[in-house]
């Protein structure tokens, strides 16, 4: 966003137009897209007036006291409003404030040289209505108000989507919020979901992929921060069709690529990352740590420094296991990385599935999946706290390492 009017796309903007990919030729699955828009963006006068409230013609009465004090009447600041009539064409009242009944008088204070106390109060002096007028008015508010449910009905639609039996709907609402701790300036972002190849599918119009805003950095404390907010949609369906394996079922990657542009549009990898998303519904908060490979020397730097340009992974999926690796060993043996920042999401998760229902069929069919993923929760769970205690570890070792010999060794001796 930009108030220049002079400004022009820079070569970024350019290029990344044509990389993105828009969600314009969607074609319709069964259970995929909603029968109607449940919300409008821009919604017309009409649209407004048909859809807000029951919006009928009202006419309005004051009851009005002048309290002024005497030979000082007809000014306007001394009118009060005692209370408000409200009639509209179905023939109904409404006064406020309300009947006095039980309650006490009410109370108006007046302003000025001479602060005065005035009490009031409003009665129903009218005949009461006879029984068959009270019931034709109930008659005519149920027919009133059935028939606007049922117009909201007809717009929002009596189908509900579900899945089918066995299967399991993971439908995100994920934000880049920002990157941090990285070298250059003018970062951004690009991410893509990688589903596990059995068990896992999404729509065909589904995008998985994407690539925010060039973000320029701001000093906060002793990291420069790169905030882009840059929202993003997906959902994945899972159909567990092989009861008998005992294994977990795998979950999506969230993998990102950190980049840099610099004056002249060269770039630069910054990190490379990734993270499991959350086997459990609700909001997550994640940071994921990346690292980018590079080459020994000084000359490499120097060129990443001028030239731009540096060592990139053919393959993003190799920041991790690659899904289409069949082995028993990956080796990783020489390649040489260096830690970088991080980059943080924020994922509202929502998950659907059959077996969330009452029904104890429909229940005992999904039984085993649910078990599975809750044991890949705990077993997700396990594996970060060990992570954490080899760091804790690493840096106590690194730590022990930095200090002078006669302080760790056992032997030393204090001189006084």
């Amino acid at each position: 966003m930009t108030t220049s009017a002079s400004e022009v796309p820079s070569f970024l903007v350019e290029r990344m137009a044509n990389v993105r990919r828009r969600r314009q030729d969607r074609r319709g699955t069964e259970g995929g897209i909603l029968k109607s828009r449940i919300v409008t963006w821009e919604p017309s006068e009409e649209f407004i007036r048909n859809n807000h409230v029951i919006n009928t013609p009202l006419q309005t009465m004051y009851i009005m006291a002048d309290l002024g004090p005497y030979g000082k009447l007809g000014y306007k600041k001394y009118e009060y409003v005692l209370c408000t009539l409200k009639v509209d064409s179905n023939g109904v009242i409404t006064v406020k404030p309300d009947f006095t009944g039980l309650k006490g008088p009410y109370r108006i204070e007046t302003e000025g040289e001479k602060q005065e106390l005035w009490k009031y109060t409003i009665d129903n002096v009218s005949s009461l209505a006879q029984p068959e007028e009270e019931e034709r008015e109930q008659r005519v508010f149920k027919d009133l108000y059935g028939r606007h449910k049922e117009y909201l009905s007809s717009l929002v639609g009596t189908d509900f989507e579900t899945t089918v039996p066995g299967a399991l709907r993971l439908f995100v609402n994920g934000e880049v919020v920002s990157a941090q701790g990285y070298e250059y300036d003018n970062l951004y972002v690009h991410f893509f979901v990688e589903l596990p190849t059995t068990n896992w599918s999404s729509p065909a119009f589904q995008q998985l992929s994407g690539i925010t805003q060039t973000c320029a950095t701001k000093s906060l404390g002793m990291d420069k921060v790169a905030y882009f907010s840059y929202p993003f949609t997906f959902e994945a369906f899972f159909l567990h069709e092989d009861e008998s394996a005992d294994a977990l079922p795998e979950w999506p990657v969230l993998y990102c690529e950190v980049l840099s542009l610099d004056f002249w549009q060269r770039y630069r990898v910054e990190g490379y990352g990734s993270v499991v998303l959350p086997a459990t519904p609700g909001l997550h908060t994640l940071t994921v740590s990346t690292w980018r490979p590079m080459e020994l020397g000084t000359v490499a730097e120097l060129r990443r420094f001028f030239i731009g340009g540096s060592l990139e992974l053919e393959d993003l999926s190799y920041v991790r296991i690659p899904g289409t690796f069949k082995g028993e060993r990956l080796s990783r043996f020489g390649l040489r990385t260096e830690t970088t920042g991080s980059v943080t999401f924020r994922l509202h998760c929502l998950q659907q599935s059959r077996a969330f229902m009452e029904s104890s069929s429909l229940r005992k069919k999904m039984r085993s999946v649910l078990d599975r993923l809750e044991g890949f929760s705990q077993q997700s769970s396990i594996h970060n706290v060990l992570e954490a205690f080899r760091r804790a570890r690493r840096r106590m070792q690194e730590a022990r390492e930095s200090l002078p010999q006669d302080l760790v060794s056992p032997s030393g001796t204090l001189v006084s």
